[in-house]
């Protein structure tokens, strides 16, 4: 059994059970014992604390399975669920944002178009892709892929994985909060399906600008927020140690969302998350990916955009209260 090199808190207590069992399967395998009934009673004891810790998780520490570096990425799932992924460059603008990548591949046999954010695993690739924190130019190249994928009648899968856009000073001179917004309205309009996925952190409008779609879905211990929790509890508290207060206001759990309406679906992960079991979270991402899909190319074009506008409309509720008399 391969142990995850980096451990959460919250998960420590099966650290020990786990190193208890990869030293029974060493002493098995090396000197030939016969250890079958103690490995057995390890691994059930594992499962049964897996359930116990993963079944009452608070928002926080499911922000902090989103979060976790074994995780996998954007790409992990690109190169394993698609084939033939021809990566495409530049806003046509300004530069090549590689914290938001895309370009085309085939799903079944047919062709789709991708754009993704991605972070890196270790610091040099994070510095590359700057911390899967996207500028406006990442923005600008999704939306310029978008269009290509409505010109060529390619379906759109957009893939969710950032804290949030890149708030420097070079990003806001460039108009990060325009392309945006650009991307709202755009995406809104786009004549071809579209289907998003979160697939750990879905952070601001980092998150909203590749994220309106006709199928919002969200893996089990992904979140999706207005703001990440460190920056909710610097805003309202002045200190970002009440991020854990800040994510459980916020109501970014995946089940929340789905409750409230803001996503179409959850997708299952393996118990204790996606770095658990990489091929069986890629598994259940393609399948609700081709269930939805499968339905979308079925309705007439003008229908899926009044469907996908009338979607976004829908969300949150407000009241109206008539104003007492002056006099």
């Amino acid at each position: 059994m391969d142990k995850p090199q980096f451990i959460l808190e919250f998960e420590k207590p099966l650290r020990d059970l786990e190193k208890q069992l990869g030293e029974l399967q060493t002493q098995s395998r090396e000197k030939k014992i016969d250890l079958e009934a103690e490995i057995a009673s390890i691994e059930d004891k594992i499962t049964d604390n897996k359930k116990k810790i993963y079944a009452s998780l608070t928002p926080w520490q499911r922000v902090q399975l989103a979060r976790h570096p074994k995780r996998p990425y954007s790409l992990d799932y690109i190169g394993t669920l698609f084939t033939d992924w021809q990566e495409l460059h530049g806003d046509r603008l300004y530069g090549d944002d590689q914290a938001l990548i895309g370009g085309t591949a085939f799903l079944d046999g047919a062709p789709v178009m991708i754009v993704a954010q991605q972070k890196g695993r270790d610091t040099r690739e994070n510095l590359a892709r700057n911390f899967g924190m996207p500028h406006p130019e990442g923005y600008r190249k999704a939306l310029r892929l978008a269009k290509m994928a409505e010109k060529f009648k390619l379906p759109l899968l957009c893939l969710i994985d950032t804290k949030a856009a890149y708030a420097g000073v070079g990003s806001e001179e460039r108009h990060v909060s325009e392309a945006i917004a650009r991307n709202l309205r755009d995406f809104s309009n786009l004549r071809t399906p579209i289907i998003t996925a979160i697939l750990g952190e879905g952070g601001s409008g980092g998150a909203l600008g590749i994220g309106v779609a006709d199928r919002v879905l969200i893996f089990e211990y992904a979140y999706y927020s207005v703001i990440p929790p460190e920056g909710c509890a610097a805003i309202l508290w002045r200190d970002r140690t009440f991020a854990p207060q800040a994510a459980d206001a916020l109501k970014i759990g995946a089940r929340e969302l789905h409750n409230l309406g803001i996503v179409d679906e959850v997708i299952e992960e393996p118990l204790g998350g996606a770095h658990r079991d990489p091929e069986v979270a890629g598994k259940n991402l393609i399948a609700s990916i081709r269930s939805h899909l499968a339905h979308l190319q079925t309705l007439p074009m003008e229908t899926l955009l009044e469907e996908r506008y009338q979607k976004f409309r829908k969300m949150g509720v407000f009241e109206e209260k008539a104003l007492a008399a002056a006099y």
